[in-house]
């Protein structure tokens, strides 16, 4: 790269579109048709620009376990970070991006904590890991549940992971969704394709996500739940910020 072209990640990011782009996906997992009518430009043209973000290693895509049709992007936040802070250190040392903390105590403290409820198929793995990945990295500021629509008992292989990163979950349950119903949450996400389509409402109008991950359950060995973790635990991370954005109401 010349010194002096911009670094990509300012050339990607720098077109309205992509720009456009990116801020949705910073938000949540999304289908070309969904970021169609969220930024109101022509399908082929979503496309092509989705196509830019992932020749530029920004944005990743996997097939719906709903329906192999369909096609979710995300947004590579990992790197992102790292693009950025590499593009603030090329024009400038002292312009190095610091990472927000993750420290519960380096948080500011609030009224109550905020409640976050994961949802899959079978809260038998993946939803049951990222409740318990939450509570672990975001303390008592942080309220973390988790149900499923279809509940089965949890996957040994899940608590097995689990077990090696220090967190016990042998003793959890699955729950249904209902168990949930006309509760108030500030964040739902929906970890599984399938329940992402029977999600019901909740009151206070939460702050809606999808995160489309596979079930490591439908592939054989452990392995699968390992890349699972390590995906739950990177997206908590760069939840955990937006988390401390969120003004909690008085119950």
């Amino acid at each position: 790269m010349s010194l002096d072209a911009p670094p990509g990640v300012l050339r990607l990011a720098g077109h309205p579109v992509r720009w456009q782009l990116l801020r949705e996906l910073a938000r949540s997992d999304r289908q070309v048709g969904e970021l169609v009518a969220l930024t109101g430009q022509r399908q082929s043209l979503v496309s092509y620009h989705l196509g830019q973000l992932r020749d530029g290693g920004l944005v990743a895509m996997r097939r719906s376990s709903a329906d192999r049709r369909d096609t979710y992007y995300r947004l590579d936040l990992a790197a992102c970070r790292d693009q950025l802070a590499g593009a603030g250190t090329v024009l400038h040392p002292g312009l190095r991006l610091v990472p927000a903390a993750t420290d519960p105590a380096l948080r500011p403290a609030r009224r109550r904590p905020v409640r976050v409820l994961f949802l899959c198929t079978g809260n038998s793995s993946r939803s049951q890991m990222a409740e318990a990945l939450l509570e672990r990295l975001g303390g008592a500021r942080v309220e973390a549940a988790s149900a499923g629509s279809h509940p089965k008992p949890l996957h040994p292989n899940a608590v097995r992971v689990m077990r090696a990163g220090g967190i016990d979950i042998s003793g959890r349950h699955p729950k249904h969704l209902d168990v949930f119903a006309g509760q108030r949450f500030d964040h739902v996400i929906s970890l599984c394709d399938r329940v992402r389509e029977v999600c019901p409402r909740f009151p206070g109008s939460p702050a809606l996500a999808h995160w489309s991950m596979p079930d490591p359950a439908a592939e054989p060995g452990y392995p699968p739940f390992v890349r699972a973790a390590e995906e739950l635990k990177t997206r908590i991370t760069f939840l955990l910020p937006a988390i401390d954005t969120t003004r909690g109401s008085e119950r």
